[in-house]
């Protein structure tokens, strides 16, 4: 069965579309109830890597559990907000949850905008480890030789790669050359292809400017009156100016957690931390857009139509019949960002 992922920028109404597709998405043929099935015939796999995080609900904007429909969901509150999240990961469990849910007979609704997060789940997209030794070597090469030397490496490894990342940035280069050496591939071999390694469809959301700046202001307004920052206070440590366990380094980096952050730390004050969690928020989604707005798979819609459910189906009817134009051959229609 075809995955559906709605994707784009923040504050677009991904979550909302996404639990009104699961519900029109979810009548299931008689043949696949009984044990083990889900009620659903859809269900709900989380691709922002945020609402990874137990705890971290208003200011992810996580859908509440009661306000879920009674749809699966997978991939939210999995780690804990001391631990740093790891795409590798993620894709090993996401994949593992569409596998479980295609066994259920049932259809996967991939939701998110964490661009990153959505390729390794959909993509073919390979994970090199990491080996300290070859590593430290490198970078101790960097030190005696330089950063050009490596980088002149690795032209003559994978130019493609040395074009990429160009010759100032030492721990790219450093990285780069070490994949090449464990894997005995170029660098770019490993990087993610536009190439699904599954049947699926993906969906995108996209409005003006002005409307985006709109939502994300009303947005923070809601989250601020919701207790952002009693739940940053709850999460953070003592040492970060919370009562919590604390916030590693990938949590504490998060819209909305980090400006608390830094206001208790003296670089705010509680107004100007309120006014950079909006504009931090409007340039996120920017970034978002720009991610999505190079993939010519998405299918984009308009969030603000009111007939946005019956668009979003009948995309995913035409994919599952085989109607869909070929990637690229269609007009894109991407308002933010261009």
């Amino acid at each position: 069965m075809i995955v559906v992922a709605v994707v784009g920028p923040t504050a677009t109404g991904k979550s909302d579309l996404a639990l009104d597709m699961a519900e029109a998405l979810g009548t299931r043929e008689p043949s696949t109830t009984g044990p083990g099935a889900s009620e659903n015939g859809a269900e709900i796999v989380n691709a922002d890597a945020y609402q990874l995080y137990r705890g971290m609900d208003v200011g992810t904007a996580k859908v509440p559990p009661a306000e879920r429909r009674g749809i699966p969901h997978h991939q939210v509150d999995v780690l804990d907000p001391t631990q740093d999240a790891s795409v590798a990961r993620y894709q090993e469990a996401g994949r593992a949850d569409l596998d479980a849910i295609e066994g259920r007979g049932a259809r996967a609704v991939v939701v998110g905008g964490s661009g990153l997060y959505v390729r390794a789940l959909l993509d073919a997209m390979d994970f090199p480890g990491t080996d300290p030794d070859v590593r430290a070597r490198l970078e101790a090469r960097a030190e005696a030789e330089g950063r050009r030397a490596l980088h002149a490496e690795l032209e003559r490894l994978d130019p493609q790669a040395a074009t990429s990342i160009g010759p100032q940035n030492t721990r790219r280069i450093v990285r780069a050359l070490e994949v090449i050496e464990i894997t005995g591939r170029p660098y770019t071999a490993n990087l993610p292809r536009q190439e699904y390694v599954r049947p699926a469809v993906q969906i995108g959301l996209d409005c003006s400017r002005e409307v985006l700046d709109a939502r994300v202001a009303g947005r923070v307004d809601r989250m601020w009156d919701a207790g952002l920052v009693d739940e940053v206070r709850a999460l953070a440590s003592p040492e970060q100016g919370g009562t919590g366990t604390g916030l590693g380094v990938t949590a504490a980096r998060a819209v909305g957690y980090a400006e608390v952050l830094a206001w208790w730390r003296g670089e705010y004050t509680e107004t100007e931390a309120r006014a950079a969690i909006t504009a931090n928020t409007r340039r996120l989604a920017r970034k978002q857009m720009g991610w999505f707005g190079r993939d010519p798979r998405v299918h984009w819609l308009d969030a603000a139509s009111p007939r946005l459910l019956q668009e979003a189906l009948q995309i995913v009817a035409d994919a599952d019949a085989g109607n869909l134009p070929v990637a690229g051959t269609e007009p894109v229609r991407r308002s933010l960002g261009s």
